[in-house]
């Protein structure tokens, strides 16, 4: 036995000689990143990954092209306070798909919205296509995105929030997408905070002959990084136009988890046997193997194609929700109930709060 530890000792120490620098470039990168993970300056990890822990990016004739896992009709239904939502991740057709807890894309007519409700333990990423949306919180931030503008939610330990559609003069409805985000198990107990990104800050770029439009709300793509330190967990998030004729080769993290939410028109995604044409309001959900996405759209269709194509960080850890209270164990979500009712750990401003914007239901 003396003799087999001596000699797993002296293979041990081989091994941290000649892989010193990789080990310690990795070991002092967790540190800085994780130095304040339970501080409120905690920036989240990095949108783009480092070398460091996933490896130097493939050669492009070592890539290889994700297969489609499927891909179904996200079906409209109502929510919140008359809205109506097409709701695809958080349903039977696709749960579990980690960081990711649920995609809406809502339509908010006038007289309807989401009045006051609490969240805890996730991230909100609220995309407006049409329109405006105020919000309003328990901690007096206010504000309101408009037509191409972002506001990434924290909820952490708890906050309550209202969010509004803008009457617009034409009658004509709010139309938008919503993402939740789950957070890392260590930062469920976060101070909450907002981060608004408008659409003048958001990168662009043109493709394939400029067939191709795209939007890095968050991430990269051809060389062009987005805005960093938008959420905590690392989620990519891509506006992508395809004209008529156009194609688009986008890398993704190997390893994420990622799907594509079908905006308009008619894209092919895929290719060799596993090309498949999808309509709008489809999520195409890709296999996990693979490091890009391939996208087209057929010279002769009639109008552009546009998808909303987004990859996160797979967490390893449990899920447990019961509506917008998302944490580890049952009984987490148990003394989550008990807090937003008894007003503490986190839902103390919520005791005789009422937004003013959610005035406008009574």
């Amino acid at each position: 036995m003396k003799v087999l530890f001596l000699l797993f000792s002296i293979a041990i120490a081989f091994l941290s000689v000649a892989f010193k620098d990789s080990i310690v470039t990795t070991i002092d990168f967790l540190k800085t990143e994780y130095a304040n993970i339970n501080t409120t300056s905690f920036k989240g990890l990095p949108l783009i990954p480092p070398p460091a822990i996933y490896g130097a990016p493939k050669s492009a004739n070592m890539t290889v092209t994700r297969a489609i896992r499927k891909a179904f009709l996200a079906i409209e239904q109502s929510e919140g306070a008359g809205a109506r939502v097409r709701r695809s991740i958080g349903t039977p057709q696709l749960r579990n798909f980690s960081p990711f807890l649920m995609l809406d894309h809502f339509t908010i007519k006038p007289g309807a919205g989401f009045p006051d409700h609490p969240h805890r333990g996730q991230e909100t990423i609220t995309y407006l296509l049409e329109g405006a949306v105020d919000h309003e919180d328990f901690a007096g931030n206010a504000g309101t995105i408009e037509a191409g503008d972002l506001q990434f939610m924290t909820a952490g330990k708890g906050i309550m929030h209202a969010e509004m559609p803008r009457q617009n003069a034409d009658g004509s409805a709010n139309i938008g997408m919503q993402l939740w985000v789950d957070l890392p198990e260590k930062l469920k107990k976060c101070e909450p905070r907002y981060r608004d990104l408008r659409a003048s800050e958001i990168p662009n770029i043109d493709i394939d002959d400029g067939k191709v439009h795209i939007k890095v709300i968050s991430g990269q793509s051809h060389g062009v990084d987005s805005v960093k330190e938008l959420a905590y967990t690392p989620v990519w998030i891509l506006d992508v136009e395809i004209k008529p004729g156009g194609k688009i080769t986008q890398n993704l993290p190997e390893g994420w988890n990622a799907f594509a939410y079908t905006l308009s028109g008619s894209t092919s995604f895929g290719v060799g046997a596993d090309k498949t044409l999808v309509g709008q309001f489809h999520n195409v959900v890709f296999e996990q193997k693979g490091d890009e996405i391939y996208a087209e759209v057929e010279d002769g269709a009639k109008e552009n194609g546009r998808f909303f194509l987004v990859a996160g960080l797979p967490l390893d850890q449990k899920v447990v929700q019961y509506g917008p209270f998302v944490l580890n164990t049952q009984e987490e979500v148990y003394q989550a109930l008990m807090d937003f009712q008894t007003h503490s750990n986190g839902f103390e401003r919520a005791k005789g709060w009422e937004s003013e914007i959610g005035k406008s239901m009574v």
